[in-house]
């Protein structure tokens, strides 16, 4: 047994399997990942999707902008977006995006008006990767570290950019104050867009 990294197949599993809580190890089982032996399960296809498949979900991707998140140091399961193909329609769920490059280190660090400003232009990027602009956004969550002392600024920002993009009706929002996964990120943005598939 590999002690940080349990591999079965070509897939890794980066948990300590020796360091397992009581509570992971009945969790785990439930879940059919673990073996009553304490060895991990080969993975089941679902029998419901030989008969179902799930819908089509495609990666997108701005590498000349922003990093591919599973490329950090310490992976990240997660992808910068995801297109759906629903019938006549195209659904992209863009994840929480920041100021990071494309190297994926932060940028602007300490000035929240900037990191704003680059948040827009990956999410700018990685809609355009689609084929699809602001116009097609129809809901963001936006999440910001300091909400009482950033909101002024980050909603006069967003209006001005909404106002120069002509955007009428304004995508649904929600604001949120978190602490981001970097305590260099002052602001994160998650986007959907919905557009008519070509």
């Amino acid at each position: 047994m590999e002690s940080t990294m349990e591999r079965k197949g070509n897939k890794k599993m980066l948990i300590d399997l020796s360091k397992l809580t009581e509570g992971e190890v009945v969790e785990m089982r439930k879940l059919g990942i673990l073996t009553e032996d304490h060895q991990i399960s080969e993975t089941v296809y679902p029998p419901i999707h030989l008969e179902r498949p799930p819908i089509e979900k495609h990666v997108v991707h701005a590498p000349h902008t922003i990093n591919e998140a599973y490329n950090y140091q310490k992976p990240s399961s997660f992808s910068r977006a995801l297109r759906l193909d629903l019938g006549g329609y195209k659904v992209l769920l863009v994840s929480g995006t920041a100021s990071v490059n494309e190297k994926g280190l932060p940028e602007h660090i300490g000035d929240f008006k900037a990191q704003l400003w680059r948040t827009y232009v990956n999410i700018t990027n990685l809609l355009a990767a689609e084929g699809m602009t602001w116009h097609d956004v129809v809901r963001t969550t936006n999440y910001l570290r300091d909400i009482e002392r950033d909101y002024g600024e980050f909603n006069k920002i967003r209006t001005s950019f909404y106002t120069w993009l002509g955007l009428d009706p304004l995508p649904a929002a929600t604001g949120i104050q978190a602490r981001l996964c970097w305590e260099t990120l002052l602001v994160e943005i998650e986007v959907y867009a919905i557009c008519k598939a070509n």
